[in-house]
């Protein structure tokens, strides 16, 4: 769960879809859960054809960083397009699709800039702590050369 604050978040009567700062989550309710689970045990026809919606059964939270698009299907669902990830349609209404969208790409380049800084001081800080151990490395060496003579 993210610590940002809550942006925006819709109440479906089967799941609820929050989006704060860094992170959208998408959790199912239970009733629902229960609901598709017994009606999957039922028919091997139905597990079969609720594709999209088992892509919902374990609640999902996705950094805002790992989505590479968002954007509204014909359907008017919202479409999101996850690199090395099966794609994830959140079926809202198209008001609300368009919403979310809207804001998506609004904090997507945000987060995705936070994590290019965030791994480009990592390296800066992994090159400094190289240098300082080469650096010592070298003081120990005239340290024990200066002993010698």
């Amino acid at each position: 769960m993210s610590t940002e604050e809550l942006v925006m978040k819709f109440d479906k009567p089967y799941f609820t879809v929050k989006l704060h700062k860094n992170l959208l989550e998408v959790d199912l309710k239970e009733g629902f859960r229960k609901e598709l689970e017994d009606a999957a045990e039922r028919s091997p026809r139905i597990r079969a054809s609720l594709g999209y919606l088992l892509q919902l059964i374990v609640p999902l939270d996705v950094p805002l960083k790992d989505i590479e698009d968002a954007d509204i299907d014909k359907e008017g669902q919202v479409k999101l397009r996850i690199p090395h990830r099966k794609d994830i349609t959140v079926p809202l209404e198209r008001g609300e699709s368009e919403k979310l969208v809207s804001k998506l790409k609004e904090l997507i380049p945000i987060e995705k800039q936070k994590e290019i800084d965030r791994l480009l001081a990592s390296r800066e800080a992994q090159r400094e702590l190289a240098r300082e151990r080469v650096s010592s490395r070298i003081g120990e060496a005239d340290v024990l050369g200066r002993d010698k003579d």
